[in-house]
């Protein structure tokens, strides 16, 4: 649904190229994905921009919410989880590793008080591990990546693997990747960065993983327009962007 990131850099009165662009492609919200199946619909992180990448999407139904990591720009959204809640009747799914449980529990406290009070979101949290597990009918294989010393959860659903927020993968959790068919990887700039894959960092990750396709997401105004760097990317490398659709058998 999203692919691009705050970098740091201030957001007020931004005049760089790619904030005042003219392709839709470069404009980036929160990233976050959205997976669905014939009978499952679920979404890995709800950052800031959540409500609107659900509306814009028109998004009707969701069946539960995975999480990567607990930095703000990946949980912030998840108050407006309320809705799906009062249109399904029920609580939300939600899975998370304990660092980011933590966080949730800490930053939405109201949601998990012993007293409740209409309206709040509903959540029903799943702690998760490095173990598969199944939502609906959906697989999910848990990848441990490391975003400088922070562990992030990236995951593997069936031929399609997402990974953001990380700068370091372990052999082991490599294996885990080998036969995807399309992985989404983070790729934040051109220059080297402390906890993210940079652009070329990030091309010699999926090469070196034999990954058929791939498309570069958490990427900041600082990696520049879309179609200039897209012209450099080899040809199986692509940029992802906001409301990109990927289809599988």
């Amino acid at each position: 649904m999203g692919t691009g990131t705050s970098s740091g850099v201030p957001m007020i009165a931004c005049e760089c190229a790619v904030c005042t662009s003219t392709d839709k492609m470069d404009h980036r919200l929160r990233s976050s994905i959205l997976v669905q199946s014939a009978k499952t619909t679920l979404v890995v992180d709800t950052g800031p921009d959540f409500r609107y990448q659900m509306l814009r999407e028109k998004v009707k139904r969701l069946d539960a919410v995975v999480f990567t990591h607990p930095h703000k720009d990946h949980i912030a959204g998840l108050d407006d989880i309320r809705a799906f809640n009062f249109f399904s009747k029920k609580p939300m799914e939600v899975y998370a590793d304990s660092l980011t449980e933590e966080a949730l529990r800490r930053d939405f406290y109201y949601a998990f008080s012993d007293t409740k009070y209409p309206g709040i979101p509903e959540l029903n949290l799943h702690t998760i591990n490095l173990e598969p597990f199944v939502i609906g009918d959906i697989p999910v294989t848990p990848i441990l990546v490391w975003h400088l010393k922070m562990p992030v959860m990236g995951f593997r659903f069936g031929k399609f693997t997402y990974i953001t927020d990380a700068n370091f993968i372990d052999a082991a959790e490599k294996q885990k990747i080998l036969g995807s068919e399309v992985m989404v990887l983070n790729a934040l700039r051109k220059e080297k960065h402390i906890s993210h894959f940079n652009l070329a960092e990030a091309i010699a990750t999926v090469q070196n993983l034999q990954v058929p396709v791939a498309y570069f997401t958490h990427i900041s105004h600082q990696l520049g327009l879309h179609a200039a760097v897209s012209a450099t990317l080899p040809g199986s490398i692509h940029l992802a962007y906001d409301g990109l659709k990927l289809k599988f058998a």
